[in-house]
């Protein structure tokens, strides 16, 4: 667990780690670790075509709200915008605002 100041909201706290993987939560990376990743824009995730593990990796995104994404995709057929994620039980404003930068419909 972290300190009761620190916001982990965004933390996908059911993500396994791969060894020697470290996170920075509440504190700034390191100079070094901060250029490598900022040099770095992952790719957005394309909620039609993104498989469980793909969902899971995003913040605040765990197993079961992964699924619900692509059981709404399977009962409702493509997205068509990002903002029918707010659709899924368990999406509100805290979890939608940091995924809607992170994943397209196309």
């Amino acid at each position: 667990g972290g300190a009761s100041e620190t916001d982990s909201l965004g933390l996908n706290m059911a993500r396994r780690l791969s060894d020697g993987e470290q996170l920075y939560v509440g504190i700034s990376a390191p100079p070094e670790v901060a250029a490598v990743e900022s040099s770095t824009k992952p790719a957005k995730v394309n909620l039609n075509t993104a498989t469980m593990s793909q969902l899971d990796e995003l913040p605040g995104v765990g197993e079961v709200t992964a699924k619900r994404i692509i059981d709404w995709r399977t009962e409702h057929g493509r997205f068509t915008a990002v903002t029918q994620l707010r659709q899924i039980d368990g999406i509100g404003d805290s979890r939608f605002a940091p995924l809607k930068d992170l994943v397209t419909v196309s």
